[in-house]
Order: structure tokens, then sequence, then C-alpha cells
């Protein structure tokens, strides 16, 4: 059996900056706790808005 390599290691390097970026610019743009808490879940669906804004910018 030969070594297998997982090729997605790069896409997740990339997720998680992502993720810690977001989580950084939401949870600090919070007025409170709560609203930290529902950025921190918002950082981790953070490719859907992209993916959102872009669709919206390309049919637009």
């Amino acid at each position: 059996m030969g070594n297998k390599s997982c090729g997605n290691a790069h896409n997740s390097a990339v997720y998680g900056l992502g993720l810690i970026g977001a989580a950084i610019y939401f949870i600090s743009n919070a007025c409170g706790f709560w609203m930290g808490v529902l950025g921190f879940l918002k950082a981790i669906v953070w490719p859907v808005f992209l993916v959102y804004e872009a669709l919206k910018a390309l049919v637009a």
C-alpha cells in the first residue's frame, strides 16, 4: 500500500486563517456578549457570505 497524502491541507490552512480573521472582525464589532457569540457563529460560516456577495455582484 502506497503512501496516500491528503490534498486539502492548504485549503484547511486558508479556511483556518479566514476563520480567525473573521472571528476577530465580527467579535471586535460586537456590542455585547450575545452579539459576540453571534459574531463567532458568523465567522464559522464566512465562506457562505463570501460566495453570496460574489454571486450578487456577478448578477448585478
